[in-house]
């Protein structure tokens, strides 16, 4: 029985991208949503969220995406301050 990730993050009350992390620190080959996982693959994540062994990595990827996002946000002002030119083809009478 093959399962596809979505459906597994919503048995498992998780989002899918951390369950494609979960995926990529197990060893299995995943990189979408769609991708259907085998009965002994399936297993593995389920353990791997049951045990509780990892919530630490998830909450250190949780705070790293808060301040990522908090520092592009100001990388776009100063661009936007940046590329302000005047109209030097209007002349004053």
């Amino acid at each position: 029985m093959n399962t596809p990730i979505f459906t597994i993050a919503k048995d498992l009350n998780v989002e899918s991208n951390k369950i494609l992390l979960a995926c990529k620190k197990l060893g299995i080959n995943a990189k979408g949503a769609t991708k259907r996982l085998n009965e002994e693959e399936f297993k593995k994540i389920k353990s791997y969220f049951e045990t509780g062994k990892n919530v630490s990595d998830e909450i250190v990827t949780l705070n790293k995406n808060k301040v990522s996002t908090k520092t592009s946000s100001r990388q776009i002002e100063e661009k936007v301050k940046i590329n302000y030119f005047k109209n030097r083809l209007i002349r004053k009478s």
